[in-house]
Order: C-alpha cells, then structure tokens, then sequence
C-alpha cells in the first residue's frame, strides 16, 4: 500500500476524523472506498451487498416532524 500526503483545511480534517470513529472506520479507508467509487463508478457499487449500500444511505433522507411511521409517509403523499 502506498501513502499519499494531501492539503485540507483543519476544520474538514477534525470533522472526517469525528465522522469515521462514529462509523467504526479508519480514515483512510473511507478515502480510498470514495476514490475507488469515483474512479470505477458502477463496477465497485456492484461490489457492495444491498445492505451496504442501504447502511451507507440511513440518514440520508430528512423526514417531516410530524412523521411517526412509514405508515404516515403514505399518508402524507
């Protein structure tokens, strides 16, 4: 594996840091799985299992207040 130095602000460090310990990830591997998805599109996505690629998308989506159930959601529309 090879190492790879790059320039980014502080702030946006401190954040992606914060952002993968709550994912249980190191840094660097969250990098290299955001590359390898820019660089070989459908190919590595089809890699993922279903439930990847749904855990990747939880939270994702803002429901309204008032929502309490995908019950409601069907409701609402």
């Amino acid at each position: 594996m090879s190492k790879l130095t790059l320039s980014i602000q502080q702030d946006i460090i401190d954040d992606a840091k914060k952002y993968a310990k709550s994912k249980g990830k190191s840094l660097s591997g969250i990098v290299e799985t955001y590359l390898k998805t820019l660089t070989q599109g459908d190919k590595f996505d089809k890699e993922k299992t279903p439930r990847e690629i749904i855990n990747e998308l939880r939270g994702s989506v803002k429901f309204p207040e008032e929502f309490t159930s995908y019950k409601d959601l069907w409701t609402m529309h």
